[in-house]
């Protein structure tokens, strides 16, 4: 027979049974990513991971490395492992869509992250990318009402390449057709990457003899491709170029004048939301009843979605401040090299 000691040593560790159960009753949420090359997908995912933990839930992820093979074979581990939602990044949006549907016909809720696919029954969260695309050439233009514009645009695989082009164009066209500024080059930059960016770049310049007077780039890391290009002949810093995601470097390049906007989408607000969002899908809620969710029909192939849209914000030499104040980057870092009294945020 238990003594009294004995009795309640066991109900205490009965207790804490039961509660290490009740806080694990979350569900597993996997992460598929498309590469980890970018700075800014740690950002996303330390704060996927906190909301799913704080859900009770448990994080697992998988690094695509850029590869479309390699996401379809890493979707189906994450479900092997447990995952009752997936959030994916897709490497390639079409490329991923068996994976994708298969984990939807077995049940499992499906985010689409920051980039789209275009399955109804997939949820998508991202940042407005056709206004990131007007906000990056609004401020390009204002630098540069008139010349030579070459777009350095995103993957071709990745339907945000062409929501950030058509934002753009819709700015820049009264200035086109009234023959102000003249398109001399666009390309996609396969995979997003810096180097192919660069490459474009190179050869936009040697096809216009080095007579480009603006860029619109698609992201931070095109960008620092194009200005690599535009540093080799002398011109990084007196051709505007535009950008987003607020990479840290870019900020920097902002700060010291070679890159004249940045769109600042905060990745912590954005993880935070797929991970609630998986987490109450999960769960058993339908898509229709995420808060702030709204059907959205826009996509190439005008399928009807479940979509959540944040708002990005222009990010200029003359509001830094903006994410220093937030926490995204600090004020060493964002003003590094940067002459006394010439940016307002760096004094």
């Amino acid at each position: 027979m238990l003594s009294k000691k004995h009795a309640l040593i066991s109900l205490a560790a009965l207790a804490l049974s039961a509660t290490a159960a009740f806080a694990q009753k979350g569900p597993v949420v996997g992460v598929s990513w498309s590469n980890f090359q970018e700075e800014r997908w740690k950002t996303d995912e330390a704060a996927i991971k906190a909301a799913v933990e704080k859900a009770g839930g448990t994080y697992v992820s998988a690094d695509a490395q850029s590869s479309p093979a390699k996401q379809l074979t890493d979707i189906e581990s994450l479900i092997s492992r447990g995952a009752k939602a997936l959030i994916v990044l897709a490497q390639d949006s079409d490329a991923v869509r068996p994976a994708v549907e298969k984990a939807i016909a077995e049940g499992i809720a499906v985010v689409g992250y920051d980039r789209l696919i275009e399955i109804p029954q997939a949820f998508y969260l991202t940042f407005d990318n056709v206004e990131v695309g007007r906000l990056q050439a609004r401020e390009v233009l204002k630098v540069k009402p008139e010349g030579n514009y070459a777009f350095i645009k995103g993957s071709g695989s990745d339907p945000n390449a062409n929501f950030l082009f058509q934002g753009s164009m819709e700015v820049l066209k009264p200035a086109i057709d009234a023959g102000k500024i003249k398109n001399v080059g666009e390309a996609y930059t396969d995979g997003w990457l810096p180097a192919n960016a660069q490459r474009n770049m190179e050869q936009f310049l040697t096809k216009n003899n080095n007579k480009i007077d603006a860029v619109i780039a698609a992201n931070d890391g095109t960008a620092g491709g194009a200005i690599a290009a535009l540093a080799a002949q002398g011109l990084a810093g007196s051709v505007p170029v535009s950008g987003q995601d607020a990479d840290k470097a870019a900020l920097n390049r902002v700060a010291l004048g070679t890159q004249t906007v940045t769109v600042f989408k905060d990745a912590r607000e954005l993880g935070r939301n797929a991970a609630e969002i998986a987490v109450q899908l999960a769960g058993g809620k339908k898509l229709s009843e995420i808060q702030g969710a709204k059907p959205w029909n826009l996509g190439p192939k005008k399928q009807t979605m479940t979509a959540l849209f944040l708002t990005p914000v222009a990010i200029t030499k003359d509001n830094l401040d903006v994410v220093i104040k937030a926490g995204w980057a600090s004020k060493e870092v964002v003003c590094q090299g940067v002459k006394a009294g010439t940016v307002k945020a760096c004094d």
